[in-house]
């Protein structure tokens, strides 16, 4: 076994075959830490989404985007941040599988400006009473993740692109995000959920 918050065995038996353990040891000391930094702080602050992988019970699988304006997602702790569920097409599907498997991995990436990324690790927790959600306009529930391991990647292959509007959809102050136009689909729209009430601002 290892001692590392980076590393397990299946790891490890890679880095042996390509000669990388002694660099990826170096990283991790030099670079992976438990707390955010104000430089993590205000890149996670900055940027108007995120990608979000979990597994379920059984450890399969599933990568989802979040998306909102810039500050939607918000560290609310040296080792914790938070983010909110906006209405979505109802399956659940990320959150479902934190409430049986809390575990969880976050890629925020910057294809604008001076690329960068950051990965967050570590177990999630989902609330319908979380104090958050007084003032997180369209939220129906909040996240919160406690943080195992926070490490900046390398940014070399991202590629530079450039945000030119934010969402129409992404929940803001004194409006009613739309509705997308699937939810009005012949096969969809006899069986949409109702919008759950959100604090509206």
């Amino acid at each position: 076994m290892t001692d590392s918050i980076m590393f397990h065995e299946g790891n490890r038996e890679l880095q042996d075959k390509f000669q990388s353990r002694r660099i990826s040891d170096r990283l991790e000391e030099k670079l992976t830490r438990t707390t955010f930094t104000p430089a993590d702080m205000t890149f996670i602050e900055s940027i108007p989404y995120f990608f979000l992988a979990t597994a379920d019970a059984s450890g399969r699988p599933d990568c989802s985007y979040k998306g909102g304006l810039p500050g939607f997602v918000r560290v609310t702790g040296p080792s914790e941040l938070a983010f909110p569920d906006y209405d979505g097409n109802g399956m659940f599907k990320s959150l479902g599988n934190i409430l049986v498997n809390p575990k969880v991995g976050l890629l925020f990436i910057a294809m604008h400006g001076k690329p960068q990324r950051l990965r967050v690790n570590g177990e999630a927790t989902v609330s319908d009473s979380d104090l958050l959600l007084r003032d997180t306009i369209g939220a129906q529930l909040i996240v919160r993740v406690a943080a195992r391991a926070i490490f900046p990647n390398c940014p070399r292959y991202i590629p530079t692109m450039q945000v030119t509007e934010h969402s129409i959809y992404s929940p803001r102050p004194g409006c009613d995000a739309p509705e997308p136009a699937w939810k009005d689909f012949p096969d969809f729209k006899d069986h949409v959920h109702p919008r759950q009430p959100t604090f509206k601002g």
